[in-house]
């Protein structure tokens, strides 16, 4: 992606952004970093999405995302330029473990999400059976990577059910909230999708070659970051940079209506119509579906057969006393062979200092609950929720005590799913909406749903923009009818 500096045809111009997650508002950054006027509309009271801080027992904690992968730059990046830079932390522990077969066991190491490069690194937490028909994928015949494929089918055909399991599973249900034997290894682990072609097709080779790249590239530093007062900060610091750069930003402003015009876009909300050179669409793929119907149908009707997957988060605070006996590392996967209600644990104040820090005293851990096809799990009632997560906690780590506080934070329809043929649809999508000028998508439902990917995703929307649409002189508060 070009810098500002290097957008030679980037003048002042007028450009809406309709949602105002990550996404939204990094291409709201980037434009309004351009020289392009920007007008954000959020429909909802709080800008981030996903992104969300908030207090349990006084103490400061991200009750969505909380951290952020590092070795994709561009949500650090983005962090740095709005200021956050000397925020930036590593985890102070990344030690997880896996609770399958009534044990934590430790989280094996030189895996790519899950899929092992050596089989004796899953001994322990696979079966004798399961970890040497690992060792026994060299004698099938090469696979042919042509077309797409589920992750756990093909990770199933060439290591044995056990692996995707008890690991690739819950590592793949803790990104997608998903289900492996249906998400897309093309769109969700495209590394190793290009490593096992490369490699000849050997799975085990894959991902030995993909360890190999990253070696190459000298990456040894943290793989994720998080920020001091949470990773729900960052979208309010984006915010206040778009507005330092002459942008506005308006919450509490649904969209009603996306129509093109002769003058360009016209875009309708409850309170006022707006025009606009262009437009970046960063809404969830069933309110873009709905508002690109009139104008790009092929389009709509892709956005609307995209799933998304419903979760929620409990935060609990314990007295740091009470929790001192936890099992050490930053928590725990869980894979739903095991039938259990949470999917995974982390243990914020071990994980990440700034917690432990702002709430002496206190330890502060959160569950996750609810997998795409589990939405019942999200009918239950808060109590209902903290309950059975409570009774998983005793049965994984011995913890008995009572919390001294609890939060229940839901994200309904908050995690697209990636389906075989998913960046089938992505281009079909898009391919659609380039045929409007002016016009661009971007999001979780794109290209990844990691707060980089969001951030990515936002500023390729943006260049393109500015790269393509008649942009022409105006303001922030011009073009309002």
């Amino acid at each position: 992606m070009l810098p500002t500096s290097e957008h030679p045809r980037a003048r002042a111009g007028r450009v809406v952004v309709i949602g105002g997650g990550i996404a939204g508002l990094a291409a709201a950054h980037r434009l309004a970093t351009s020289g392009v006027r920007v007008t954000l509309l959020e429909a909802g009271g709080r800008l981030g999405g996903k992104l969300r801080t908030g207090e349990i027992a006084g103490a400061p904690v991200d009750l969505g995302a909380e951290s952020m992968l590092a070795r994709r730059p561009e949500a650090v990046a983005l962090a740095r330029a709005v200021g956050l830079g000397d925020r930036l932390r590593p985890p102070a522990t990344a030690t997880a473990s896996v609770w399958t077969r009534d044990a934590l066991r430790p989280m094996p190491q030189g895996h790519v999400m899950g899929v092992p490069g050596n089989p004796e690194a899953l001994s322990g937490l696979l079966s004798a059976e399961g970890v040497a028909r690992i060792g026994r994928e060299r004698e099938l015949p090469p696979a042919e990577l042509a077309e797409d494929v589920s992750v756990g089918t093909f990770v199933a055909e060439r290591l044995g059910r056990e692996v995707v399991d008890r690991l690739v599973e819950p590592l793949l249900g803790g990104v997608y909230a998903g289900d492996a034997y249906r998400i897309s290894l093309r769109a969700a682990v495209p590394a190793l999708f290009d490593a096992v072609r490369a490699a000849g097709g050997s799975l085990l080779d894959g991902v030995r070659e993909v360890q190999r790249r990253a070696a190459e590239r000298h990456e040894t530093g943290p793989v994720f970051l998080g920020l001091d007062g949470g990773v729900g900060t960052l979208p309010s610091a984006v915010a206040d940079a778009v507005r330092a750069a002459g942008g506005e930003i308006l919450t509490e402003t649904p969209v009603l209506g996306l129509t093109r015009g002769t003058d360009g876009w016209r875009i309708r909300t409850d309170a006022a119509e707006l025009t606009a050179d262009g437009v970046v669409l960063a809404t969830p793929a069933w309110s873009a579906s709905v508002l690109l119907a009139g104008t790009a149908p092929a389009a709509s009707a892709e956005l609307a057969r995209v799933e998304y997957a419903s979760m929620a988060l409990v935060t609990f605070a314990f007295r740091a006393a009470d929790a001192a006996a936890l099992p050490a590392g930053s928590g725990f996967l869980v894979p739903p062979v095991d039938g259990r209600t949470i999917k995974a644990s982390t243990f914020s104040a071990r994980k990440w200092a700034w917690v432990a820090d702002s709430a002496p005293g206190l330890f502060l851990l959160r569950t996750s609950v609810g997998r795409h096809g589990e939405e019942e799990q999200l009918d239950r009632e808060n109590d209902d929720l903290a309950a059975a997560s409570l009774e998983d906690l005793a049965e994984a780590t011995g913890l008995t005590a009572r919390p001294v506080a609890t939060a229940v934070t839901r994200w309904v329809d908050g995690l697209p799913q990636y389906p075989v043929g998913h960046l089938g649809r992505v281009a079909r999508v898009r391919d659609a909406v380039a045929a409007l000028p002016g016009l661009r998508v971007c999001g979780a439902a794109y290209d990844g749903v990691g707060i980089p990917a969001c951030v990515g995703s936002g500023q390729r929307a943006a260049d393109e923009i500015i790269a393509t649409a008649p942009l022409v002189p105006g303001t922030a508060g011009e073009g309002r009818e």
